[in-house]
Formats: structure tokens, C-alpha cells, sequence
């Protein structure tokens, strides 16, 4: 329901309904539905961290970040709901269960600054980026910006709006992130 419908449209009755129970029958599942989609985030961002754990034993790091890029990508395309749940819907500060901020083999954002802090230690970094948080959230941040735009525009496209000849996301992403790797890389 969430992935077709939307998070405004998710509600604790419209689920009760779609299984046929009780609203109250979901509130013994879930106190709230700020639970129930932290509970949904919580999966996203290990299924996210998975896609990233596979690129792990790449040793070239600056290949690495091609294929973290590419990974980011494709998830965020074949999962647009999803995504926008996790990075694009405004909540509390999540506290994502099972999943320890910091640990690369867990936290995508902590795999892709540890590749930064390898690229740099090996040499293969511009003279002038010294900072593997700040290359991280140049990289994030700016795939993130053009996929949100995509995600959230797509939808107005389609339905008439053509203030912007939008691109293919997913040519238009894998060519900014290389322009990204190709410009901070030596």
C-alpha cells in the first residue's frame, strides 16, 4: 500500500481495511504509524547498506565510489517510494532499529565516507580535498538533489507539467556521478 499509495496516503485504517482487521488489531502491531514507517525505513536502509556491502570487496577504491554511485542509483529508481521515504519525508529524528550509525557494514553514509578516507589515504584524491565527510556529503548530497527532483517531478511530468525536458534519471545520475569521481580523483 505504502509503495503504491504514498506516505499521506498510508493510514493505519486504510491498512486495518486492506487486511481486513481492525484498526485497533493494528495498534497492538504498531503504537503509531510513525512506527510502522520507521519499521519500513529500518528495512530500506538495510536493504540500502546490502546493495553497498556487495561493492565491499572491490579494492580499488575510486572504483569503489563508481559502483556506490551506480548502487545509490539504481536503488533509489527501483524504489522511489521507499526512498523517498527514508531521505525526503519529513519525521522526527529517526532512531532506525538494528543499525548502528557509524558502522560502515551497516550505514551506507559510513561505507561511502570510509571509501572517501581509503581514497585519500592512498593518494588517489585531489590535493585540495583533504576532508572524506566533506567528499561524502558532496557525493550524497548531489545525487540526492538530482533523484529527489526526479522522483517528486517525475509524477507532475507525467501529468502535464513540462517547465523542464527532464532526461533519463538514471543516464543523467550514473553521468553525475561520475563527474563527481572523475573531479575529486586523481
Amino acid at each position: 500500500m505504502f509503495v503504491r499509495d504514498g506516505y499521506e496516503a498510508t493510514t493505519m485504517r486504510a491498512i486495518a481495511d486492506k487486511l481486513d482487521y481492525t484498526a485497533t488489531a493494528i495498534y497492538h502491531h504498531f503504537r503509531s504509524k510513525e512506527e510502522l514507517m520507521l519499521e519500513l525505513a529500518t528495512t530500506d536502509f538495510r536493504a540500502l547498506a546490502a546493495a553497498f556491502g556487495q561493492i565491499g570487496g572491490i579494492e580499488d577504491p575510486i572504483e569503489r565510489l563508481r559502483r556506490v554511485g551506480e548502487a545509490y542509483v539504481d536503488f533509489a529508481l527501483a524504489h522511489p517510494m521507499q526512498y523517498q521515504l527514508m531521505f525526503m519525508t519529513p519525521h522526527p529524528v529517526m532512531t532506525v532499529k538494528g543499525i548502528t550509525r557509524g558502522d560502515p557494514s551497516q550505514d551506507a553514509y559510513a561505507f561511502l565516507r570510509r571509501i572517501w578516507e581509503e581514497a585519500i589515504a592512498a593518494g588517489r584524491v585531489r590535493p585540495e580535498y583533504t576532508d572524506a565527510e566533506e567528499l561524502a556529503q558532496m557525493c550524497w548530497s548531489s545525487l540526492h538533489g538530482l533523484l529527489s527532483l526526479h522522483i517528486v517531478k517525475h509524477n507532475a511530468t507525467q501529468h502535464g507539467e513540462q517547465w523542464i525536458a527532464w532526461r533519463d534519471a538514471g543516464k543523467t545520475a550514473r553521468r553525475m556521478s561520475e563527474a563527481l569521481v572523475r573531479g575529486l580523483t586523481r
